[in-house]
């Protein structure tokens, strides 16, 4: 069995172009609710022994999972894993961390442009524009309404007795950290460039994920 976990934006297959079979399964979580739902309904929508495959700030929950011992993996293949927990204390982590902080002290006190200011060139590329303000305000609420994927005590080391394969878009040097402090756990890890922040839309990915599994 292949379980999917998308992040934020697509769903089912349209998140994952390269799943394969009528038999997968594909998890949709709520990043704005308590992490603990996330963790109960990937447990339960994935079987004993299957291939999970976690995109972003998804892989959150799977570690959360591995590390309650309520998940047992065949094998697991993270894309751009938005575990900032495992390499807190790196230059790249600690100044997105302090941005993302910045910017939720200014949406908390009401100040959502001012949030929007900071996150939208940081996540998105281009700057905050007033102009556009109206056309923006509803993805940038839905997108500020989900944690930031940091705080939860992940710890690379829930990668034990699990075949990992960690693939990175070589474009962000926070993932290249986080990619790195699993390596050092025992992952493989891939760089597949030129789709940024989606690298399973690499016309390269099913074959190194291929190659990965083998007779796993």
């Amino acid at each position: 069995m292949r379980v999917y976990v998308h992040s934020a934006g697509r769903q089912g297959r349209d998140a994952w172009p390269s799943a394969e079979g009528e038999e997968s399964r594909f998890a949709s979580l709520d990043f704005t609710g308590p992490m603990e739902h996330n963790v109960d309904s990937l447990t339960a929508l994935t079987p004993r022994d299957s291939i999970v495959f976690a995109h972003s700030a998804s892989a959150v929950p799977v570690f959360l999972a591995l590390q309650a011992e309520v998940l047992a993996l065949r094998a697991l293949v993270l894309v751009e894993p938005g575990l900032y927990d495992i390499a807190r204390g790196t230059p790249a982590i600690e100044r997105h961390v302090e941005a993302i902080t910045r910017a939720r002290a200014l949406s908390a006190a009401g100040d959502l442009f001012g949030w929007w200011s900071i996150v939208r060139p940081l996540m998105f590329g281009g700057p905050a524009e007033r102009s556009q303000w109206d056309a923006e305000r509803d993805a940038a609420a839905r997108f500020e309404a989900k944690q930031p994927p940091w705080g939860f005590g992940v710890e690379a080391s829930a990668i034990a007795g699990v075949p990992t394969l960690v693939v990175t878009g070589g474009w962000n040097s926070e993932y290249e950290a986080i990619a790195d402090a699993l390596t050092e756990r025992g992952a493989e890890h891939v760089q597949l460039r030129g789709n940024e922040h989606r690298p399973q839309d690499h016309p390269e990915f099913a074959a190194t994920v291929d190659a990965f599994l083998g007779d796993r």
